[in-house]
């Protein structure tokens, strides 16, 4: 069995999962996590694997495929193309309106270095993607429609988190039930964004900060905030880590179509994920890409990549005969 050489670059929550995910997968081995902090202040789980600064891996070292766990709001835009110019990379970029540009970037990036970049993986986008495919696909004369929540959202939280005064923040998602009822019934609503969901903010503020402004910003906030019916709370750091100190998460994937000569019949898929740990979660699945990643790599394949362009057997660790023989 072949080991793919995994470096992690940042070590927060996600850093932290996908450390967890690779100590699950025997074809995978952590060699080195990278941080922007002081290494010296980051204890990590692997015994025997080093904690490096950033700048090293501007050395091109010997990493097969580099794991990039910051946030999608300042990180990962940076980040992403410039690590693709000198490794394989794979990121876990959510913010969907911009996926887009970002793709054209790293793609740039990484086919100038010969290098895969695979981003925008983790169940949504990720995985919930790859379901609204096959649904649409399986149903053409349909809508699809995703709900998330209620849990936290780790890059909503991380953005309320960068604006100035902010210590700390837990941005919650949550469906509205008259929605969820209304398509789980087939009649195929036209909703708004704001119909869907809701959103709330538990939000830990420095002391003498400017409340106001921060909530104005939180809820005018472009491509996370500014669509949604948003509720902004101010509390206290102690109890934020009492209430709000776990990271659940999930939702549904949610098809209804037509099928039949004149459409008299009523399909309805449904693709649900019910999460204890949104990070450890999304990690597992960055881990099953990583390994396609990699794989591509040694096809000599170059580009950017997303989840509905790579074949699911690649993200398996079992070959085309055991996958035929076990799950097909």
């Amino acid at each position: 069995m072949e080991t793919i050489k995994i470096g992690i670059l940042g070590y927060g929550n996600l850093g932290r999962g996908v450390e967890c995910a690779i100590a699950q997968n025997p074809d995978m081995k952590l060699v080195g996590v990278f941080t922007r902090r002081d290494p010296a202040s980051v204890t990590i789980r692997t015994p025997g694997v080093p904690v490096l600064p950033a700048e090293a891996l501007e050395k091109g070292l010997d990493i097969d495929v580099l794991v990039l766990c910051g946030g999608s709001a300042t990180d990962l835009p940076a980040q992403t193309p410039h690590y693709a110019a000198l490794y394989n990379v794979i990121d876990s970029f959510d913010n969907h309106s911009h996926i887009p540009q970002h793709f054209a970037a790293v793609d740039a990036a990484a086919k100038a270095a010969g290098k895969v970049a695979t981003i925008s993986t983790g169940w949504d986008p990720g995985l919930f993607s790859l379901m609204r495919c096959v649904a649409a696909s399986s149903l053409p004369q349909g809508e699809n429609y995703t709900f998330w929540g209620k849990g936290v959202s780790q890059g909503h939280s991380d953005a309320i988190r960068r604006i100035p005064g902010v210590v700390d923040a837990r941005q919650y998602t949550i469906p509205v039930e008259r929605a969820l009822a209304m398509v789980r019934s087939g009649v195929n609503p036209t909703l708004t964004t704001r119909e869907k969901h809701k959103r709330e903010c538990f939000v830990v503020a420095e002391e003498g900060a400017d409340l106001a402004a921060i909530e104005r910003e939180i809820v005018t906030m472009p491509a996370y905030f500014a669509d949604y019916d948003t509720t902004v709370h101010f509390i206290s750091l102690e109890e934020l880590r009492r209430d709000h100190s776990g990271i659940p998460h999930g939702g549904f994937v949610i098809r209804s179509g037509k099928t039949g000569a004149h459409g008299e019949n009523t399909e309805l898929m449904e693709f649900r994920l019910k999460l204890d740990s949104n990070p450890e979660f999304t990690a597992s699945v960055i881990a099953s890409y990583a390994r396609a990643t990699y794989r591509m790599a040694q096809k000599g394949e170059t580009g950017c990549k997303t989840i509905l362009d790579i074949p699911v057997a690649y993200a398996s660790p079992l070959s085309g005969e055991a996958l035929r023989k076990s799950l097909l």
